[in-house]
């Protein structure tokens, strides 16, 4: 009788397991944008305040920098509602800046905006184009998009910080906005692969590059006080 009763507990247990109460899920709690008096509408971008810089290791010694010096950005956003922005860049691919110390004895802008790196004169445009925010605090968010370079497109994620903005002042007839943004992409991907280093090596320019976003915008109109 006990080797019978074994079978009926075990079966007992399996179905108290079945009806016991599921954990409770603690509910996703809505984040609220950061305050900000600048007003809903388009953007573009104030090329007098923005900087676009990348970074790679070079031969693992130092963080090689450069910028890009021509480039154009719209934004369209609702401060009350930032997961709904909408976001296009464009960047000269020839307007590289590596401020080499000596162009006369070595065009190295010229150089990177070659057929083996950049490739500017087939390909004169990078482009991003924002698919997706994804809200991860009040002034951050993760900008889901596709980044197209030496006609290659691919998914590209900028990690962003809202800095901040104003509708406009006496000084300023329109609204401004600011923010930091950064990402990093492999430039194999790109059909940029000239100079990677060989595994477990450093002897070599990184595949990983570091991009490093700078930017303010300007937006709609001031309807406020008048100038002095």
């Amino acid at each position: 009788m006990a080797a019978l009763r074994w079978p009926a507990l075990v079966a007992a247990l399996a179905l108290a397991a079945c009806a016991a109460t599921p954990p409770a899920i603690a509910p996703i709690t809505p984040i609220t944008p950061a305050a900000t008096e600048a007003p809903a509408g388009e953007y573009r971008i104030d090329r007098s305040h923005t900087s676009i810089l990348f970074r790679v290791d070079h031969l693992g010694l130092s963080r090689y920098t450069a910028r890009f010096r021509r480039y154009d950005a719209t934004l369209q956003l609702d401060p009350a509602d930032p997961s709904a922005a909408q976001l296009t860049a464009t960047v000269e691919t020839a307007s590289l800046e590596t401020d080499y110390p000596d162009p006369a004895s070595l065009d190295f802008n010229g150089l990177l905006t070659g057929p083996q790196w950049l490739a500017a004169e087939a390909h004169p445009l990078m482009r991003f184009v924002s698919r997706r925010i994804e809200m991860t605090g009040p002034a951050r968010a993760l900008v889901h998009g596709e980044f197209t370079m030496r006609g290659v497109t691919r998914p590209l994620t900028l990690e962003a910080r809202f800095n901040g903005g104003y509708a406009g002042h006496p000084l300023e007839r329109n609204a401004r906005i600011g923010f930091s943004a950064h990402a990093t992409l492999n430039r194999s991907e790109y059909g940029m692969d000239i100079g990677i280093p060989a595994p477990g090596s450093t002897m070599g320019v990184s595949d990983a590059v570091e991009i490093i976003i700078e930017a303010e915008f300007t937006g709609p109109a001031w309807a406020g006080g008048t100038a002095d």
